[in-house]
């Protein structure tokens, strides 16, 4: 999709007419780093922050829908754990009148009624050079809590319980707890947590409610044992209610996950934490929509946790891009390319994202919504420049100081920010009308606007081989107001309709111009008469042959629609000890002779160097397979694998699988198998 330009609303998202059966048809934040810029920065218009974006606070005003009950007391949070850093960098910030203005005053004006901060132990190396990501101790914190304090907003401490980054990939232990046992760990963890608690308190900071961890699916402070993470949670709960009863204040103790589009894990999160009596009264998550599948499903999950286990429920991080340009030259975490549903990269998707969000958890009798770090704007325009400031003010994600601490990510991939796209401020610091929808006059009473088509979805139309091709009366509008979307009237090139060769598999492009003169285009798919049997694994009925050199199965079958290509399910691997040898095929008869083709999709990564896939096809079992090698380069990366021209006569078994030889630890999914007649 092209990037988002304030000037051209006849933008194209995705919608999908299918006229045929299934079976034919896509943290990342450090691997974005190497992107560089997408548009406007290093090596194209000299200034990252020139282009659309320059004007885009200057847009005409967005719409918000009122929510229905909402109540002033929701949770409309913001993290700004980067402000520190960003305001020594030189990033200033200018309210909706243009003039420049304390952040925490702008947003507090607009409705922000909570402030989240991230806390490390030490994000600093030996010599006192800070880690990059706003070098997030709890001094700054309390500093961070004090500003935020002195606007009205309370303070939501977020204890990550290591010295940089953690997340579901790492939750590394900080350096002064390593080689400890769990007992000590504990304890170490009580006196970090009570001490930096008092400090953020006693520096005026309005503490309502502590996270004790930050993303701990997969462990927390280098302890991945269930019982061990659970004693440390323990502790960290303790030392929040000690320090709560002595200073007499009411704070609310949060457990954080994230991936609730796996809901079955986020739930036996919360029956193992009632089975052990944590104390602890949020269960917290984060979502983000073009990560975490369906805001419906988010909600279904969160409902469940709050009212089979009793504890109040709150949406931790969510954001969402209002440009698809780059504007620090170092790369953006969330392009046009991951956004599905009805939004686009634009001011007005932004609000109605984080509207679906709020709506959602209000409607279930949620605590709110924190939106993650909404003032991460550029330091700068040019890369070596920006390298300079991020390395001295920790304005960057990471510093090439956190290499030691961090060299598996931070050691590769130390740069700027990938988040300065879903800010609520231009890349020069002016304020989005976006920011509207945390304001709670408009949540409640909504906020008007004169109805604007959004955007166009692109129109994509699947038929079977041999079946006659209707193309539709319009295409689907995406406006403003999205009560008001609806099929806009078009008007197809009869040409480009009759060129359509509906007996051949493939894909044709159809223009169309809409009766309000938008040039709209259409993507015709052909679908190829696939002889597999599910080929996309979702009848679970249908068992497709596997095999392994190797003491254990790491191979499954994965209901996880994030990361199947299609559907709900995909072929699945992942073994974090042994090397990993293993296939999968399928055997079917030719049904006449001819000429057969076949491809396959897959994804995966942290497969090692020494890595060998390939897709193969066979015929009659012969050793003299065609092959097509694949290289992984990570989540949702999809690669298609394609073998073509293999002779066959009636009658001739044809063969299609693919090989995987991996590192320990290497994980993947494989979908939508195909082999048909050319």
């Amino acid at each position: 999709m092209k990037s988002y330009n304030p000037m051209n609303r006849k933008h194209l998202g995705r919608e999908i007419i299918k006229k045929a059966a299934a079976g034919v048809m896509a943290c990342v934040m450090a691997a974005s780093m190497l992107a560089g810029c997408a548009a406007g920065g290093k090596g194209e218009s000299g200034s990252s922050n020139t282009g659309s974006t320059g004007s885009v606070a200057d847009e005409e005003g967005v719409y918000i829908a009122p929510i229905s009950g909402f109540q002033d007391s929701f949770i409309r949070g913001m993290d700004i754990s980067s402000v520190l850093a960003e305001e020594a960098s030189g990033v200033k910030y200018y309210n909706a009148e243009g003039k420049e203005e304390d952040l925490f005053k702008i947003l507090a004006d607009n409705g922000v009624n909570y402030i989240r901060v991230r806390v490390w132990n030490d994000p600093y190396d030996k010599d006192g050079n800070g880690y990059g990501g706003g070098n997030n101790d709890a001094a700054a914190a309390a500093e961070i809590g004090r500003r935020a304090a002195e606007y009205g907003m309370k303070l939501d401490v977020d204890f990550h319980y290591s010295d940089f980054w953690a997340d579901p990939k790492k939750q590394m232990c900080p350096k002064s707890w390593v080689g400890m046992g769990i007992d000590e760990k504990s304890q170490a963890l009580y006196e970090y947590t009570y001490n930096s608690l008092k400090t953020i308190i006693d520096a005026g900071a309005d503490v309502g409610m502590v996270q004790i961890g930050n993303e701990i699916n997969n462990g927390m402070a280098g302890e991945t044992k269930d019982s061990s993470v659970l004693e440390l949670l323990k502790h960290g709960s303790k030392a929040v209610r000690t320090v709560a009863s002595e200073y007499d204040k009411d704070i609310k103790i949060a457990v954080h996950y994230t991936n609730v589009d796996a809901s079955t894990n986020i739930i036996k999160k919360a029956k193992y934490f009632e089975t052990n009596e944590l104390d602890y009264d949020i269960f917290g998550i984060s979502y983000y929509s073009f990560w975490h599948g369906t805001v419906e499903h988010m909600q279904e999950t969160m409902e469940y946790v709050k009212k089979i286990y009793g504890k109040d429920v709150c949406v931790l991080e969510t954001s969402f891009p209002y440009t698809n340009d780059d504007g620090d030259c170092s790369g953006n975490s969330v392009t046009e390319g991951d956004i599905v549903g009805d939004y686009i990269c634009s001011p007005q998707s932004q609000a109605n994202a984080v509207w679906d969000v709020m709506n959602a958890m209000n409607q279930i009798g949620g605590l709110g919504v924190f939106y993650w770090e909404s003032a991460w704007l550029p330091v700068g325009t040019e890369y070596e420049s920006n390298m300079e400031i991020w390395t001295k003010y920790g304005s960057g994600w990471a510093s090439k100081y956190a290499a030691a601490y961090d060299p598996d990510d931070a050691g590769r991939y130390y740069g700027g920010s990938s988040w300065d796209n879903q800010a609520f401020f231009d890349f020069e610091g002016h304020l989005l009308d976006s920011i509207s929808v945390f304001n709670p006059k408009y949540l409640a009473e909504g906020k008007p606007a004169e109805e604007k088509l959004e955007f166009i979805k692109d129109t994509v139309i699947e038929i079977q081989q041999g079946e006659e091709l209707v193309m539709p009366a319009g295409v689907y509008g995406v406006y403003n107001n999205r009560a008001l979307n609806r099929e806009v009237p078009t008007t197809w090139d009869a040409d480009q309709v009759a060129a359509v060769d509906v007996n051949k598999g493939g894909e044709y492009t159809v223009n169309g111009v809409t009766d309000g003169g938008d040039k709209v285009t259409a993507t015709v798919k052909v679908g190829y008469s696939n002889l597999l049997a599910n080929p996309s694994f979702e009848d679970t009925k249908i068992v497709w042959e596997t095999g392994y050199d190797m003491a254990v199965n790491p191979t499954d079958i994965q209901n996880k629609a994030a990361d199947a290509l299609t559907g709900e399910k995909a072929f699945h691997w992942w073994n974090g000890v042994n090397d990993q040898i293993f296939w999968v095929e399928q055997t079917v008869t030719a049904p006449s002779d001819g000429t057969y083709s076949a491809f396959a999709n897959i994804q995966g990564g942290d497969v090692g160097d020494d890595c060998e896939i390939r897709f193969y096809v066979k015929v009659n079992g012969s050793d003299a397979a065609i092959n097509d090698s694949v290289t992984l380069t990570g989540w949702a990366e999809w690669k298609k694998a394609e073998v073509r021209g293999v002779s066959a006569n009636a009658g001739d078994d044809i063969t299609v699988g693919m090989y995987v030889k991996c590192a320990a630890g290497g994980w993947g999914t494989m979908d939508d198998f195909c082999l048909f007649k050319e």
